[in-house]
């Protein structure tokens, strides 16, 4: 007669962490159910964030833990996540449509902000999310050109609410697609400020697990409204190595911290240039300032991308990495900083009840 027990099985599965958080999957709540048929065991896996690129990962491992065990025929596991809705670091009410909003902030400009930006949207896209995009920057939007749609219009609503002009599986809104790129945006900090307020409230987002926010870079009138009058649920700061770069970052994650917005990580860009006829890599800005930064402020470093010809075509050409070559070393990257990202959020804060459960058979 078995003795297999959904007990015994829990303390086996205690051996197993999940990649990303690298703690066990009991102690993260993952476990959601275990059935036993006899020498069959399923096992029901929900974590808290998109994690479609660990599916057979996860899967192989609780079935190596498990496959040994007296009485144990089969293991099947179904892993699945549950995102949920996280609490406004402000009083601000919730945006309609919207789970988590997200903000990638850069103190200066040119570390490739709204580059990283557009692809750990696509790369959360990738990993099971819903994904939107909001193009803060009102003086110079970029996301239109990098999504492929700079010519799209957003379709209107009931003559109130803007629709998303979806693209590669993201839904995004932006200045740009209501002005021609020949049109500068000659307005004073209140306007801009009004008008990221409309953006973002008078859009229909459509069931958003996530809402990537480019921000502009600096500390000015855009960050504060956002910052002030938005639920953000956290903050990446993507930078260079370059010492300067690492000084501007600085007063952006001092900016967040005052207004009580958590910094889910440090994004270093342009790390290393890798030689497109050796492959020689060489970190002409710089070795280590992300990772500096990051113990410096008690944060983590999600990661370094490499200064490639390739990130910068794609994104212009509005075919963006993750969405050009999947399964690129770079694309690998970007979907891994994401799932950090979101796993780092998910264990900050509070969750709220709610989103229905994914489940997806491996």
């Amino acid at each position: 007669m078995s003795t297999l027990t959904p007990e015994a099985l829990k303390q086996t599965l205690a051996q197993v962490s999940d990649p990303t958080t690298g703690r066990d999957l009991v102690s993260l709540g993952a476990v959601d159910d275990i059935r036993i048929d006899g020498g069959k065991i399923d096992v029901v896996l929900v974590l808290g964030y998109p994690a479609a690129g660990l599916q057979e990962t996860i899967s192989g491992e609780v079935w190596r833990a498990l496959k040994d065990l007296p009485g144990v025929d089969a293991v099947s596991v179904d892993i699945g996540w549950l995102i949920a809705g996280g609490k406004a670091s402000t009083g601000s009410d919730a945006i309609a449509g919207v789970k988590n909003i997200i903000a990638v902030a850069s103190g200066k400009g040119g570390v490739g902000k709204s580059t990283t930006a557009v692809n750990l949207a696509l790369a959360l896209a990738a990993e099971g999310a819903r994904v939107g995009v909001l193009d803060a920057d009102i003086y110079g939007p970029s996301q239109p050109q990098m999504l492929g749609v700079a010519n799209r219009r957003p379709e209107v609503e009931n003559n109130q609410f803007m629709l998303p002009v979806e693209s590669h599986g993201v839904q995004s809104i932006s200045m740009g697609y209501l002005v021609t790129e020949q049109t500068p945006m000659v307005w004073r900090g209140p306007m801009v400020s009004g008008a990221l307020q409309q953006l973002l409230t008078q859009t229909r987002w459509q069931d958003v697990d996530y809402l990537i926010v480019d921000m502009p870079p600096g500390t000015g009138d855009i960050q504060l409204t956002l910052s002030q009058k938005v639920p953000v649920s956290g903050a990446v700061i993507v930078t260079t190595p370059q010492d300067i770069a690492l000084l501007d970052a600085k007063k952006g994650i001092e900016m967040f911290r005052k207004v009580n917005i958590p910094i889910l990580g440090v994004v270093e860009n342009m790390a290393t240039h890798i030689c497109s006829n050796c492959g020689h890599q060489e970190p002409i800005f710089g070795a280590g300032g992300g990772e500096r930064i990051a113990r410096e402020y008690d944060t983590q470093l999600l990661g370094s991308l490499p200064l490639a010809l390739s990130i910068r075509e794609q994104a212009d050409g509005g075919n963006p990495s993750v969405a050009a070559d999947p399964e690129s070393p770079v694309s690998r990257q970007y979907r891994e900083i994401a799932r950090r990202m979101a796993a780092t959020l998910w264990l900050q804060g509070s969750r709220t009840a709610g989103p229905d459960i994914v489940i997806t058979d491996d």
